[in-house]
C-alpha cells in the first residue's frame, strides 16, 4: 500500500495518477476540507494530523510499504516526521516538491527566512499588510508589536476551522479574504486595490501555488513584496514531476511488495 501525504493541488494529481495506474493508494491530509477535495472512492483518507509516532503507528496499521510526501513546500514538520517514521519502519520515502518560481529582479522585493522576520520587515514598509502566506503563521503577524497599529489582511482557504482561527487571533470579518486559489494576476490586482494594500507578504509556493501571478500583480502596482524562503530540509530522495513519482514506484514495486491492483470489471 502506498501512502501519499498531501493537502495540495499537485498531491491530488499524484493520488489520481497512482490510482489510475492501479496501485493501491491511501492519503493523509491535515483537514476535513483536504479530505473533501480528494473525492475519490478508490482512496481511503486520513484527515487527522499525525506526529512522528502517529505516522509510525498509522503506517504500520495500514500496511504502508512506501510514502510519497507531496505536502506543501513549507510543511517542514510534516516532512521531517515522515522521513523519521519511514526510517524507523525501513520503508521507502520519496519527496515530491514543486519547483520554485524564479524571483524577479525587482528593487522592492525582499527575502527573509522566517515569518517572524517577514512580520518585522513588513511593519516598516507600509500601513496595510496583505498576507498571502496561508493560515499557519497568522499568529506570528498578529503577535508582532511592530504591527499592532497596522491593518493586516489575511487571505486564507474558505475552511470553517481556518476562518474560526482567524477570528480567534483577532482578525475581523472585513480583514479576512476566504477564497480558494490559485488566483490570476488580474484578480490579485483587483484584491490588492480593493484593500488598499501597501505591502504584500507571500511564500515561494511555485506556479501551482500562484506565486508567479502574485509577484506580477504586486510589481504591476509597484508594491513592496516580502517573500518568505522555503524551509531547508534534507530529503533522502526528491523528484519534481508526477512522471518521476510513477517511475520511482515502478522501480520499487517488486522489491518492496507493491503490486498492481486488479481492475474491477
Amino acid at each position: 500500500m502506498i501512502c501519499v501525504l498531501g493537502g495540495t493541488q499537485d498531491s491530488r494529481e499524484i493520488i489520481r495518477s497512482i490510482a489510475d495506474s492501479n496501485y493501491p493508494v491511501m492519503a493523509s491530509v491535515a483537514t476535513a476540507y483536504g479530505r473533501q477535495l480528494i473525492d475519490d472512492e478508490r482512496v481511503m483518507v486520513n484527515d487527522h494530523t499525525l506526529d512522528c509516532q502517529g505516522m509510525i503507528d498509522w503506517f504500520g496499521e495500514c500496511g504502508i510499504s512506501m510514502v510519497i510526501d507531496a505536502t506543501h513546500p513549507y510543511a517542514r514538520d510534516v516532512s521531517t516526521n515522515a522521513i523519521q517514521a519511514c526510517a524507523a519502519l525501513s520503508i521507502p520515502y520519496l519527496r515530491y516538491e514543486r519547483e520554485e518560481v524564479p524571483l524577479p529582479d525587482y528593487a522592492r522585493l525582499h527575502t527573509v527566512e522566517t515569518a517572524a522576520e517577514a512580520a518585522r520587515l513588513s511593519a516598516g514598509l507600509g500601513e496595510v499588510i496583505f498576507l498571502t502566506t496561508g493560515s499557519r503563521s497568522l499568529g506570528v503577524f498578529r503577535q508582532e508589536p511592530l504591527l499592532a497599529a497596522k491593518r493586516i489582511i489575511a487571505r486564507v482557504l474558505p475552511d470553517p476551522a481556518v476562518i474560526a482561527e482567524c477570528f480567534r487571533l483577532g482578525f475581523t470579518p472585513r480583514d479576512v479574504v476566504a477564497m480558494q486559489g490559485p488566483f490570476s494576476r488580474e484578480l490579485n490586482i483587483q484584491l490588492f486595490r480593493e484593500y488598499r494594500t501597501q505591502v504584500i507578504v507571500t511564500k515561494n509556493s511555485g506556479t501551482v501555488g500562484g506565486s508567479d501571478t502574485k509577484l506580477k500583480a504586486a510589481m504591476d502596482l509597484e508594491l513592496p513584496i516580502v517573500v518568505i524562503d522555503r524551509p531547508k530540509v534534507i530529503y533522502p530522495c526528491i523528484v519534481h514531476s508526477v512522471e518521476d513519482v510513477l517511475r520511482f514506484i515502478g522501480q520499487r514495486r517488486q522489491s518492496d511488495g507493491i503490486y498492481h491492483r486488479t481492475p474491477k470489471n
